[in-house]
């Protein structure tokens, strides 16, 4: 990186979490309605929705937009996201994660990578099935766009015998982390694939660049929203390894887009984006979703906010300290405290399974938590809040609504 005698500018650990906060769009002032426009502001201030199957409260691609717009119209974001030809396409971007169209040739290089690792010249289940993809392959350029329970198997019969639905499953994975097949929306959550070639415009499917061109224009992406971070903060975005994003910060310094300096308690060099905003406040109240870009990098979130964050799905529920989905709660710049949530759906009731505070949550936590919860409920199309008895929020929680507090004993969760 460029030499520079300045002094390196030092920032606070608050100036650093609301820098990162307005960066992810945090501390605007709520639309009064939210269309599509905002919807697609909001997404690519971030540019990138992760996905997650998980469905006990609501699937994890719709909160990052209620968190930061408040209530919404789903369909919408669905008519963006999983319409055929709408403007966002899925690809291993963090995780699983939808991106605009336009992101789509930035990851080439991935899609290569992959060939390279698991293609048919790797050996492996690639190469074995060979006869299969080709069929596929086939298959796709004859229907058009399909889901894989939508493939007539029988229809696949070839060298490899009878091919089922977990083979052919594999098959259009492999073929989507090659880029030779692309999501083409989504039926009930179930992906749909459509081949490439007939579903990407040409000047996106024929666009190539130079794989460090693409990894630069990835960090500055992640940088812009980060808004402030470290070359690891920076590589986790798009799971970019620290070599090459090493190479790419040495070069957003080196151009100006970022501008190193020190935040007091952090061990690694930070840089912050030369657009960045480094407001004197943020007024906040949201539930973050455990694939939300504030808190997805463990790490981060701990350095940020002083908060140790684990999901605890994977967790057997004997061992689980703070619920089976729980949320992170957002109020002004910190992280104050953590909801358990799921969706009777049957019922029409939120059902709130725990609610915890962390250390020095303000006074104000639970009606605001209170108030945050009605929206929800309306906004998920419920009717009723339920509280259950677990964790120190509880009772106040209940009291402030005005529901009974259900005792733990008589609830199956």
């Amino acid at each position: 990186m460029s030499q520079s005698r300045s002094v390196t500018p030092s920032l606070s650990p608050g100036q650093a979490r609301r820098i990162a906060l307005a960066a992810q769009g945090f501390g605007r002032p709520r639309p009064v309605t939210t269309g599509v426009r905002q919807l697609n502001l909001t997404i690519g201030r971030l540019g990138l929705l992760q996905l997650d199957s998980v469905n006990v409260f609501e699937r994890s691609h719709y909160l990052p937009a209620f968190a930061r717009l408040g209530a919404y119209d789903k369909a919408q974001l669905d008519r963006l996201t999983f319409a055929e030809g709408g403007q966002y396409l899925e690809y291993w971007a963090h995780e699983a994660a939808l991106i605009p169209r336009e992101s789509w040739p930035l990851f080439r290089w991935r899609m290569e990578s992959m060939r390279r690792r698991y293609g048919a010249e790797a050996g492996g289940w690639v190469q074995a099935n060979g006869p299969l993809l080709d069929w596929l392959r086939s298959h796709l350029a004859d229907r058009g766009s399909v889901a894989a329970s939508e493939v007539d198997h029988d229809s696949g019969k070839g060298a490899g015998g009878w091919w089922g639905w977990s083979d052919v499953k594999m098959g259009l994975e492999f073929l989507f982390r090659f880029g030779e097949v692309v999501s083409a929306g989504r039926t009930r959550f179930e992906r749909r694939y459509a081949l490439a070639e007939t579903a990407i415009a040409p000047h996106l499917l024929d666009a190539r660049m130079p794989e460090n061109e693409a990894v630069r224009q990835l960090v500055s992406a992640s940088a812009r929203a980060h808004g402030i971070g470290t070359l690891s903060d920076f590589a986790d975005y798009f799971r970019i390894k620290n070599e090459p994003a090493k190479a790419a910060v040495r070069d957003l310094v080196d151009s100006g887009e970022l501008v190193p300096v020190s935040v007091s308690g952090w061990k690694q060099p930070a840089y912050l984006h030369r657009d960045a905003r480094v407001p004197r406040r943020i007024e906040a109240t949201a539930l973050l979703s455990p694939f939300d870009p504030v808190v997805w990098e463990r790490d981060r979130a701990e350095r940020l906010f002083g908060f140790r964050y684990r999901i605890e799905i994977y967790t057997p529920a004997h061992k689980r300290v703070f619920g089976y989905y729980s949320l992170p709660l957002l109020i002004d710049d910190r992280l104050v405290g953590r909801v358990d949530l799921k969706s009777d759906r049957k019922n029409r009731v939120l059902r709130v399974q725990s609610a915890w505070s962390e250390l020095g949550a303000p006074h104000d936590t639970v009606p605001r938590l209170a108030r945050l919860l009605q929206e929800t409920v309306a906004w998920q199309g419920l009717e009723t809040i339920e509280v259950i008895g677990r964790g120190d929020l509880s009772s106040s929680l209940a009291a402030e609504l005005a529901v009974p507090l259900v005792s733990p004993s008589v609830t199956n969760s």
